[in-house]
């Protein structure tokens, strides 16, 4: 039997921020079954735990119930197989472009030789050959994140978590990331778990799309998306694709609306100001 590759099983995950007075629960309960090699998103209202749950499966958040493995392995710390891309660029402002993307292979203790031919690989599939000793300032937004995919995925990981990565682009360049992305996806078939609050970015690039509660954070829905691949940005003004934003921008309405309830025009929970 072929193993899996890539494989996500959360069960009744539960997990608690915070210490002492300020603990407060952010994920509640969460369950879902990812396959190895699908482009899964998670959408929801800011604040509903969306990155807080990528934190746990990168290893970086301790959870106080449940479970969480990994092609059958339990996640207890992070590691290279499971690569996290941030909104904000976190590259080395000292190091070239290829140093930043060879650095994680520097430390795996390859050599020199390879791991450049590995960076250089990883360069030409995001597009960047002809920035490889162009320093991180000089890069535009985009170029820069295209960088930081590049400087995950050389590491070859089963698993790439993408937390809100094109969040701080103009919406051209974001678009443009966007297909580039699924490009790259379609190239190296791993398994990407992408947080967004953007209902079309989210349809636009996902096999399914799970729709979180707000705090603590659920899954209250799941859509299946059966728009074919590869995916060209028209598809955003087709019918079908509009009747399912529709749904999904209704039901995180009524999540914001039932948010908004439980508190009082200044923002404070309603328990807070009655218990005084």
């Amino acid at each position: 039997m072929t193993q899996q590759q890539g494989e996500i099983d959360i069960r009744h995950l539960s997990l608690h921020l915070g210490k002492d007075s300020n603990k407060f629960q952010a994920l509640d309960q969460v369950s879902m079954h990812i396959q190895a090699g699908e482009f899964v998103c998670l959408l929801g209202p800011s604040g509903c735990g969306k990155s807080t749950l990528l934190g746990a499966l990168a290893g970086h958040l301790e959870f106080s119930s449940g479970s969480l493995h990994v092609d059958g392995e339990n996640v207890q710390k992070p590691h290279p197989d499971r690569g996290l891309v941030f909104q904000q660029h976190t590259l080395f402002p000292w190091k070239s472009v290829i140093e930043n993307i060879a650095f994680g292979l520097k430390m795996k203790g390859i050599a020199q030789t390879e791991r450049l031919q590995l960076a250089q690989r990883m360069i030409q599939l995001v597009g960047l050959t002809g920035f490889e000793h162009k320093f991180p300032a000089e890069l535009s937004g985009g170029m820069q994140q295209r960088v930081e995919i590049a400087r995950v995925l050389v590491n070859q990981p089963k698993v790439l978590l993408m937390d809100e990565p094109f969040g701080a682009l103009d919406a051209q360049t974001r678009i443009r990331m966007q297909q580039l992305l699924l490009d790259i996806w379609q190239d190296v078939q791993t398994t990407v778990l992408f947080v967004t609050h953007d209902i079309d970015e989210a349809l636009f690039l996902a096999d399914r799309v799970l729709i979180m509660s707000h705090r603590p954070g659920r899954i209250i829905e799941e859509i299946a998306l059966n728009f074919p691949r590869p995916r060209k940005i028209d598809l955003v003004t087709t019918a079908e694709f509009v009747d399912i934003k529709k749904h999904c921008m209704h039901a995180l309405k009524k999540e914001i609306q039932e948010d908004l309830s439980r508190l009082n025009p200044l923002g404070i929970p309603k328990k807070a100001v009655t218990e005084g």
